[in-house]
């Protein structure tokens, strides 16, 4: 589809199953209605500027998007999207709009060496890029990037921050037993240190030990996340019988978040069970994505790890806002989450489709889903990009 400086996405589907049609001029949203009438107060919702009618927009180019849902653009708060690095790297509309993703979020690829690199790769594509900054310099050149404190230099840390503040969300931190080794908790201590200092959030990644999980999430404070708190490593957030630690609960009660961060070897169906059981809060879907996961599994996509919530039996409801809205407030970007008249035209267009489908999960349980999330386009700053993925 060739880009369209005004046209309309017709016959589209509210989450509630309601119809609208959706224009777009000049990249942002002109107005959201139904057959007869603009909505003025749903979820996603937008309003015709004074004096335009529906019946304005006939001559504009159609977009048939028939049965479709509609929602905010996606975004993924978890990936890896510097194409350079090997294993964790990937090209940025790869796991972006050609997924039906409208915003990702690198998580840590890059320390204060490339993050530039990241970032300028980033005004060249199509998706929208924010990212958070490796408290090592060298980001993932290495895999045991924490693993020397050399490597961790408040003074690059702060340039870099200067030189890319409005890209930066927050300081990542990986801190498991083959990232930090001998370094033990030390790197976690300094991230909090930096964070202290800049005002950025953490995002902490958890998996073996040690250190000891009890001994990282105390650490953690308020709008601070934890990614991958759904792995099924020894190390986790849950007892031998399934109960949630105390440290979760004081960590939740203080504000920090939780994020799904799937990945290769950080998402299990067994624990994920547990922590909707016990009314754990689905905070942020993300996938952890890069070339090999997305090609070969068990990722696939975002839209992969959004069917395998549905399956779980969060709501349709539930699932899309921790990929929109959830994302968005975390972000402090409210218009990446809603759709208003007058806002740059961020969206996702997908489908739930009726059909079996095998799930996988990190550890290698397999289960079949009777439904999946299949996107089917996107509009990024108002331009619409047609997107056929795995589901």
């Amino acid at each position: 589809m060739q880009e369209q400086e005004r046209y309309i996405l017709r016959d589209l589907r509210l989450l509630d199953g309601q119809p609208v049609d959706i224009a777009i001029q000049d990249g942002r949203i002109a107005g959201v209605w139904t057959a007869d009438a603009a909505i003025q107060d749903g979820r996603f919702a937008g309003v015709w500027t004074a004096g335009q009618t529906a019946q304005q927009w006939e001559d504009a180019a159609s977009i048939d998007c028939s049965g479709q849902y509609v929602s905010s653009g996606w975004i993924d708060m978890h990936v890896h999207a510097f194409p350079e690095l090997d294993p964790y790297g990937d090209e940025i509309d790869a796991i972006g709009v050609e997924q039906g993703v409208a915003t990702i979020v690198d998580a840590g690829s890059c320390g204060a060496d490339r993050i530039g690199e990241l970032l300028a790769n980033g005004q060249k594509a199509r998706t929208n890029l924010l990212a958070f900054l490796n408290i090592a310099h060298i980001g993932l050149h290495r895999i045991d990037e924490l693993s020397d404190l050399a490597w961790i230099d408040g003074s690059k840390l702060r340039k870099a921050l200067e030189a890319h503040q409005s890209s930066i969300v927050g300081l990542k931190a990986r801190i498991s037993k083959s990232v930090v080794k001998d370094s033990g908790i030390e790197p976690l201590r300094l991230a909090r240190r930096f964070s202290e200092e800049t005002g950025l959030p953490l995002m902490v990644h958890i998996g073996s030990g040690p250190p000891a999980i009890e001994d990282v999430v105390r650490l953690l404070a308020d709008r601070d996340i934890i990614t991958h708190y759904l792995n099924g490593k020894a190390n986790n957030l849950f007892d031998g019988e399934g109960r949630p630690l105390q440290v979760l609960a004081d960590a939740l009660a203080r504000g920090v978040r939780l994020d799904v961060g799937h990945g290769t070897a950080s998402f299990s169906f067994r624990v994920a069970d547990t922590a909707k059981r016990h009314g754990i809060p689905l905070h942020t879907i993300s996938s952890d994505i890069y070339r090999g996961n997305r090609k070969n599994g068990p990722v696939y996509s975002l839209a992969n790890v959004m069917t395998k919530f549905l399956h779980l039996g969060y709501t349709l409801e539930e699932v899309v806002a921790a990929v929109t809205s959830n994302a968005a407030e975390w972000l402090g970007k409210p218009e990446l989450g809603r759709i208003v008249a007058g806002d740059t035209a961020n969206l996702t267009l997908f489908e739930v489709r009726q059909e079996r489908t095998e799930l996988v999960d990190s550890e290698g349980e397999r289960r079949m889903a009777d439904q999946l999330i299949q996107a089917k386009g996107v509009v990024v700053d108002g331009k619409f990009i047609k997107c056929e993925v795995r589901p």
